[in-house]
C-alpha cells in the first residue's frame, strides 16, 4: 500500500511532508510533489503534516483525483528525491 500526493498540492508543494519521511520516498516535480508507491512504507506520518491535506491512502482517495495514483508512480521515476524541506510555491506563502 502506499499514499499518493494530490491534486491539493499542484503549484503549492508545501514541504512539510518531506522532512517527516522516514525512508525519502517522496520526488519533486515541476509544480507538485510525488511520492514513488514502491518505498512508502504507509507509516502516514506525511499525512497530518500536509497544510493542504493533498496526501491520501491509495484506498481513500477521492475518485475525483483517481489519476493520480498512477501519475506518482510514474514521475516518481523521474523526478529527483527531496529530503529537505523548501519554500512553497502558493500564493499564501
Amino acid at each position: 500500500m502506499t499514499h499518493v500526493v494530490a491534486e491539493p498540492c499542484f503549484n503549492c508543494k508545501y514541504t512539510d511532508c518531506v522532512v517527516v519521511c522516514p525512508v525519502e520516498c517522496f520526488y519533486e516535480g515541476e509544480a507538485i510533489l510525488y511520492i514513488h508507491p514502491d518505498e512508502c512504507i504507509d507509516c502516514e506520518a506525511c499525512v497530518p503534516e500536509c497544510p493542504v491535506e493533498a496526501i491520501f491512502h491509495e484506498d481513500s482517495l477521492p475518485e475525483e483525483w483517481a489519476g493520480y495514483t498512477e501519475l506518482n508512480a510514474e514521475m516518481a521515476s523521474t523526478c529527483p528525491v527531496i529530503t529537505e524541506k523548501k519554500d512553497a510555491m502558493g500564493p499564501d506563502v
